[in-house]
This record gives C-alpha cells, structure tokens and sequence, in this order.
C-alpha cells in the first residue's frame, strides 16, 4: 500500500485514542512510515505539541516518532526544540521517561551534535519524584545510555 498524506493525518489523529491498541497500531504504521521517506517528518512539530500532552501514552507515541524521525531532521528542528523532549528524561509517569531515556541513542546517531545536551541533561537528572522500586531501573538506563552515547 502506497502512503499518501491523508492516510499519515488519519494515523496521526488515531495517535491520540483512547484505545491504547488503536494509538499503539498507528504508532506502528508511522514509524514503519518513518523508515522508509521523509513523509511522517513533515509532522515532526505536531510530534512536539504531543509531548505537553496530559496522557502519557501520547507523550511517549511523540518521542518515539520525534526519535524516529530525526534522520529526516535536515532542518534542525529537533534541534531547535530538543529542551522540551529532554524534559521527560524525568517524566511525572517513569515508563514515559525510561522510553524517552532509551530513546536517545536512535537520535544520536542521526544528530551526533546533540550528545552533549544528551549526556548534560542525563547526568542532572533528579529521579527523586520516582518511587524507589523504580528508581533503579532509570537509573540503569541512564547508565546504559550514556555509555552508548559516548561511545
């Protein structure tokens, strides 16, 4: 099936349905999208409006297209508002922030320019807000992310 703009709009509302396996199935046909042209990225500052939202499924189905994204990003547009994605490194919901920790790398390999701000925000990061049964694991990522960056 060809991918025309309208379909990309249609999955692109549906990225904000209550149904969790409805957001879920169109996250999955932008992303496959996302791999093969530059289409999806044309959304990428809808992407951005998707990470102030109140439901963290939406914030997370946002980074994970803006991190899929970013190797369409010749305009510099995550760049440009990479501060607000960096700020769920401590999301108020810690799934939300461990994807957008686990995340970095696939931007980082597309935007080496950024692993700085990357690893800056990562090593100020205050976990305090998450419950201590979870703290360990985004810590770990955390560990784990900035060893892959850095490398």
């Amino acid at each position: 099936m060809k991918i025309t703009e309208e379909y990309i709009r249609e999955q692109i509302l549906l990225l904000y349905s209550k149904d969790s396996n409805t957001g879920y199935a169109a996250l999955k046909e932008l992303q496959d999208a996302s791999h093969e042209d530059c289409m999806v990225y044309t959304h990428l500052n809808e992407f951005f409006v998707m990470l102030e939202n109140k439901n963290s499924f939406v914030r997370t189905r946002g980074l994970v297209l803006i991190a899929e994204n970013a190797i369409w990003d010749e305009k510099g547009i995550i760049d440009r508002f990479f501060d607000s994605y960096l700020q769920h490194i401590t999301d108020e919901k810690p799934i939300t922030a461990r994807q957008c920790i686990k995340l970095l790398p696939t931007i980082a390999k597309h935007k080496p320019e950024l692993k700085k701000r990357m690893a800056d925000a990562l090593h100020v990061a205050d976990l305090s807000c998450y419950k201590e049964s979870m703290r360990p694991l985004v810590e770990n990522d955390i560990e784990n992310v900035l060893a892959q960056i850095q490398e």
